[in-house]
């Protein structure tokens, strides 16, 4: 019998320890971002009630839910009872619900886990998926100045992980309304309709869209208006402002007053101007977002789409609690902006899996070696460390193809003197020194 070929399900991304490492360091940097902002962690269960999930996502996320299901129950024909959480917001808004007599608000977290989605395996698009979440609620009103703290966090952490030129494109549901209802569409679940077809603006393009917008019912005029309106993207802080203002006599009045309250604190937080924007074509597709709607694209690479997105939903933890919870976050796509990134040879920097490895060339030198290499990690380093003697040619080699900048080596003089050998294999040079300062010699490279 042939053993059964090694591979994984199209739609996950799996790495080598060299890229799992950096993968592993940019989401510290998001975390510690987060921390700074007053961000505190928490994790919910990869599997929820399929009740939970299901009360009101809206949108097509809905159909891509993965139900969960024992053989028991499958063999039973029982409908499942479980499934895979597709995002972290429906899942945190079951939380605060759950915990609102122990937390204090409003209450303000982060959170990084794997969530999973039935996407149509395509190059780019993933089944299972890290997002790296921010979210502030509160008990009944949630001022709209967090909206402008969320999108200041998102920038200050994505400036930190230093992915190059980025701008958040920022819009607001009751504005998008607005401007729907102008265009002769009250029914606000035709809006809906609409809205999630107008979120589909950069894929499919203005045409398809005034298509769609035509046969919901809107005259081929209003549709072209409201498309032009869709096209207002404004390139400085003033700008945005003077294009809201022109908007807040109208129905879109409530939202555009929001917004300009949002960019008037983004200001006062000190975000750079060229860092957001007014981007009236920005949805989001999920029918629980309210207000406040952000995403944001890399300025030289608009290619790559949305690299991070969210927004305000003032009624979602409704479903689970008679307390209204408003809230507001944003989501960083890190599996897909790391493919992305790479893909596009974008990686920041790089970073070793290890710092160090100690070799050996005899097996009288072992204690030797796991002292030199204790030496190492009292000190605060990654050290491997050989517990079989090899060809040194061979351990150097290996250690190189590993990503690992030192090798400390041990002729057989060295534990005679006490020293040890400190090989560079980016520059090619070496040096023998006393084991004492061997630690001062790596953190010198």
């Amino acid at each position: 019998m042939s053993p059964t070929k090694p591979r994984t399900m199209p739609g996950v991304m799996e790495l080598l320890p060299r890229e799992q490492e950096l993968h592993r360091d940019l989401m510290r940097r998001i975390q510690e971002g987060f921390a700074r902002f007053g961000f505190v962690p928490i994790e919910t269960p990869a599997i929820e009630l399929s009740e939970i999930l299901l009360t009101k996502t809206g949108g097509e996320t809905e159909r891509q839910v993965y139900f969960v299901q024992s053989a028991g129950q499958l063999e039973k024909g029982s409908d499942p009872e479980l499934a895979l959480r597709f995002d972290l917001t429906v899942p945190l808004a079951r939380y605060v619900a759950e915990h609102e007599h122990d937390l204090v608000f409003p209450f303000r977290r982060y959170q990084i886990q794997r969530v999973y989605r039935g996407e149509r395996a395509q190059r780019g698009r993933f089944r299972e998926f890290y997002q790296c979440d921010i979210d502030i609620i509160d008990r009944d009103e949630l001022s709209v100045r967090h909206d402008a703290e969320i999108a200041a966090t998102a920038a200050s952490v994505l400036h930190d992980i230093e992915i190059g030129a980025f701008t958040i494109r920022i819009n607001h549901r009751q504005l998008l309304r607005g401007l729907l209802e102008q265009a002769g569409v009250a029914d606000v679940s035709s809006q809906s309709d609409l809205i999630r077809h107008i979120d589909k603006l950069d894929k499919i393009g203005p045409q398809k869209v005034a298509s769609f917008l035509i046969d919901g019912g809107m005259s081929p005029a209003a549709a072209e208006t409201l498309l032009r309106h869709t096209a207002t993207r404004t390139t400085s802080h003033d700008e945005g402002l003077a294009v809201l203002g022109d908007l807040a006599d109208g129905p879109a009045g409530g939202g555009a007053e929001s917004l300009m309250e949002v960019f008037r604190v983004l200001a006062d937080l000190g975000v750079p101007e060229d860092r957001y924007c007014l981007d009236l074509s920005v949805a989001r597709g999920l029918d629980y977002y309210t207000g406040t709607v952000y995403e944001t694209v890399l300025d030289d690479h608009p290619e790559l789409g949305s690299i991070s997105g969210g927004g305000r939903y003032d009624d979602l933890a409704g479903q689970y609690t008679n307390t209204h919870l408003p809230g507001v976050g944003i989501s960083i796509g890190l599996t897909r902006l790391f493919f992305q990134l790479r893909d596009a040879g974008l990686l920041p920097y790089e970073r070793a899996v290890l710092d160090a490895v100690v070799t050996l060339m005899d097996d009288d030198g072992l204690s030797y070696a796991l002292e030199v290499a204790s030496l190492l990690r009292a000190g605060g380093l990654r050290v491997e460390t050989h517990m079989e003697p090899g060809k040194i040619g061979k351990q150097l080699r290996n250690a190189d193809r590993a990503g690992i900048r030192y090798a400390l080596i041990d002729g057989g003089q060295e534990r005679t003197d006490h020293t040890i050998t400190v090989r560079d294999l980016v520059e090619g040079t070496q040096d023998t020194v006393p084991l004492e300062k061997a630690l001062a010699k790596i953190d010198k490279g």
